[in-house]
């Protein structure tokens, strides 16, 4: 079988998965919902596998990082609370580690410093607010030290990540860099609504909702995986 069609059967099964989640969640099967978007990521990872035939290390990490935590949650039952809330939030917070490194290789610090002053002293200022924001919702909802902490990581990370893809698109103004951010802004919107549907109401759209933008977010981060880094440069200063 060619890799072609090897990817076409892999993207069928991301679509029947996904479709069949969205079915579950709307018709009050929360469990079964749950374990097929547990099973959803991994076979988009799995599809990046067979059909990118240049692959980068970090990104290969981000998605083997990524794709266990979800698929740990399968087993979640059969953990404590404390070790399947820390090895799951830790597995995330690697990943997008991983992706920030990624994203961070193509960038030049002194020509960021030099040229986005401005850009990184209001984003800077955003980040603190969203963070001090979320940690407020989550706050009341987390008994133990450790979990406030680790939330926090969780959130810092996440958003360095998305201040890094739009510096990254600033920096180099092409269509890799825009996947990159955009698919960067669909998962930090995708935690924003999951926080909202874990702390503030349980209700399956915000669910459906948060699982749609990571897989928008999946499908961005496989288109730009395709495209080359063009030596297009954006100065705002030279």
């Amino acid at each position: 079988m060619s890799l072609m069609n090897k990817s076409k059967i892999l993207v069928g099964l991301v679509l029947l998965i996904y479709a069949l989640f969205a079915i579950f969640q709307f018709n009050g099967y929360e469990l079964i919902a749950f374990n097929l978007r547990s099973l959803l990521f991994p076979f988009v990872a799995l599809t990046y596998f067979v059909s990118v035939k240049e692959k980068s290390l970090f990104f290969i990490l981000f998605l083997i990082l990524y794709s266990l935590s979800e698929l740990l949650a399968i087993i979640s039952d059969k953990l404590s609370y404390s070790v399947d809330y820390f090895l799951g939030n830790s597995l995330y917070i690697l990943a997008y580690l991983m992706l920030f490194i990624e994203i961070c290789k193509s960038i030049s610090l002194t020509h960021v410093l030099k040229n986005f002053k401005i850009h990184l002293i209001v984003l800077t200022a955003l980040n603190v607010y969203i963070v001090y924001v979320l940690q407020v919702i989550i706050g009341p909802h987390v008994e133990l030290s450790y979990e406030y902490f680790i939330e926090l990581v969780y959130n810092i990370v996440m958003l360095l990540l998305l201040t890094s893809s739009l510096l990254n698109y600033f920096y180099r103004d092409n269509k890799k860099s825009l996947y990159l951010f955009v698919g960067s802004l669909c998962i930090v919107f995708s935690e924003v609504i999951s926080v909202a549907y874990l702390y503030v109401t349980k209700q399956n759209l915000l669910n459906f909702i948060a699982v749609s933008l990571a897989l928008l977010a999946f499908y961005f981060f496989y288109q730009q995986s395709k495209l080359d880094n063009e030596a297009r440069i954006n100065m705002l200063v030279d």
